[in-house]
């Protein structure tokens, strides 16, 4: 699958939106780095689904939870409450991104040296707990 060239500039959003979030958190919340990464992140999720599928994954019935926490810790970031704001917007990331986890933690273990890492005894079962997938009993 080819990505288009909205899609490339969407995924180069989201990175960098990650980027920056992840350098306000490093030093101390900065609330404008943090907002940066947030309108960052945003654009480039709407850039790589499109518009429509952004607005109807973040107003599911059961992501409704989820979205409230995510928009409303972004809107604490602009209030000059960043702490409290990536805090409550980490719990509506987790609740509105959680199921793709799984799919992230097994697509990690099939890079060359990411995957020989995740897949050591103890690392194996932890990395599982954390994104919640399910082990068959073998």
């Amino acid at each position: 699958m080819w990505l288009t060239d909205a899609q490339k500039i969407g995924v180069a959003l989201t990175t960098f939106g990650g980027l920056f979030m992840l350098l306000g958190v490093m030093l101390f919340f900065d609330g404008a780095l943090l907002a940066l990464g947030n309108l960052l992140f945003l654009s480039g999720l709407t850039l790589i689904i499109g518009p429509q599928k952004t607005f109807y994954f973040f107003a599911r019935k059961q992501k409704l939870r989820g979205t409230a926490c995510f928009i409303g810790g972004i809107l604490l970031v602009f209030f000059k409450w960043p702490f409290v704001g990536m805090v409550v917007e980490t719990i509506g990331f987790l609740n509105l991104f959680g199921d793709f986890f799984p799919v992230i933690l097994t697509f990690l273990r099939q890079l060359p040296f990411v995957g020989q890492a995740l897949n050591m005894p103890y690392i194996r079962d932890v990395a599982d707990r954390i994104a919640g997938s399910r082990t068959s009993v073998v």
